[in-house]
């Protein structure tokens, strides 16, 4: 990642950041000027990311993972897909870091601090499923607008923290209540700071859910600053846009939010299916809530060799948003038969389930694995592209990799 157009002393406070150490001297730095360290930004090492990951953007930073990375059955940090879109924050506090819980639908508006926050509420763990809402957007066609994710923006780590709705009902609630927006510290692309780069939200039956935390933890340890640090908001099994990172603020409100990136097309569908290309006004767009049925192959990688004779051993993961995957199948012929794989429990709601199986071939040659999954409700992936909308949303088509028997 080359970064050499030339800073003011403004951003002094984001080198420093970025480097992770103080710039001595930095006051007498000449006007203009871009230290050696940050014209050669590496992002692999600024976020401890595996360097088989795939930055899509810099200015906001975005990366995902390849299928093969995935195959843990907890995602590790080095593994997860960053998306943002905003600046991450230039300097975090944890001392003076606040959290204010305020809107229409709250009796009174109430702040707490971190340590409040830690000390008043008690602790819950969960494994929660993040995907973004427009993973598989490459692959739409005419192509949708927006970062051009392939198949790795999906991670399910352990998520430590308190439950959004003990903090809400702390605060205590009105009747009216119907919607929560989150409001963070990043930074506007344009450093405007009149300006949020996004706020979102889930409807107060979502943030009530048990597994839906304010998190301090990502995997037994501080959440990294990429991923939200010091405290973020995390609603599993929907895009992962309506988890907020770097919290600052929740409101409660008695409408839909209508924050930055909740109106228009943004991380919204058409309500009906539309032909490829056609324009779609607001009134007929639909917010996007529990993500679909999906699965991924993640061992062993596409491209895999085999001699003739042996068994190829397949595993990975399947999910169905707020639902349950039940069944999980695997063909070599196109999808002309399915072949049922071993499919295990969630360790909880919300979260990822795993898969494997062993796969012959009657002989030599090319073959292709399909993987699909089927959701509690019947509702299985399509085999090809699901139906077109403006973003690029929702793909969940069958996840495919090449196998070469010789």
């Amino acid at each position: 990642m080359k970064r050499r157009s030339f800073v003011t002393k403004s951003s002094l406070a984001g080198l420093s950041s970025v480097l992770g150490i103080d710039i001595v001297y930095g006051a007498l730095m000449p006007s203009g000027y871009t230290p050696l360290a940050y014209q050669d930004v590496n992002p692999f090492t600024l976020f401890k990311k595996d360097e088989a990951m795939v930055v899509l953007n810099d200015r906001p930073w975005n990366m995902e993972a390849q299928a093969h990375l995935l195959n843990d059955p907890v995602t590790p940090n080095k593994y997860m897909f960053i998306r943002n879109n905003g600046l991450i924050p230039e300097t975090i506090d944890e001392k003076t870091w606040m959290l204010t819980i305020n809107g229409e639908s709250v009796k009174a508006s109430k702040t707490y601090t971190l340590q409040d926050l830690k000390t008043k509420f008690k602790h819950y763990t969960y494994q929660l499923t993040l995907e973004c809402g427009g993973n598989g957007r490459s692959e739409f066609d005419p192509p949708a607008k927006g970062n051009q994710w392939t198949i790795g923006a999906v991670s399910c780590a352990n998520w430590t923290g308190i439950r959004l709705k003990d903090l809400l009902t702390d605060v205590g609630l009105k009747d009216d209540a119907v919607y929560i927006g989150y409001h963070a510290a990043d930074q506007h692309l344009s450093k405007n700071p009149n300006k949020e780069p996004i706020s979102r939200g889930v409807p107060i039956a979502k943030a009530m859910q048990d597994e839906t935390l304010i998190a301090f933890a990502m995997n037994g340890e501080p959440i990294p600053k990429v991923h939200g640090f010091p405290i973020r908001l995390v609603c599993g099994g929907w895009p992962a846009s309506t988890s907020g990172k770097w919290l600052t603020g929740i409101s409660v409100r008695n409408k839909v939010h209508d924050g930055e990136k909740m109106g228009g097309s943004s991380y919204r569908v058409p309500c009906e299916t539309v032909a490829p290309g056609e324009t779609v006004t607001d009134d007929q767009m639909c917010i996007i809530e529990s993500m679909p049925v999906k699965s991924l192959i993640t061992y062993p990688r596409s491209g895999a060799m085999l001699t003739e004779g042996n068994i190829l051993k397949i595993n990975g993961h399947a999910w169905a948003g707020e639902l349950q995957v039940a069944k999980m199948e695997y063909s070599i012929d196109f999808g002309s038969s399915w072949n049922t794989t071993t499919l295990e429990k969630p360790s909880n709601r919300l979260a990822w389930q795993a898969f494997n199986a062993s796969v012959s071939f009657p002989k030599k040659g090319y073959y292709e694995i399909w993987a699909r999954a089927t959701d509690e409700n019947g509702t299985k992936q399509p085999m090809v592209l699901p139906g077109w909308n403006p973003k690029g949303y929702l793909n969940n088509a069958c996840h495919r990799i090449a196998v070469k028997v010789v």
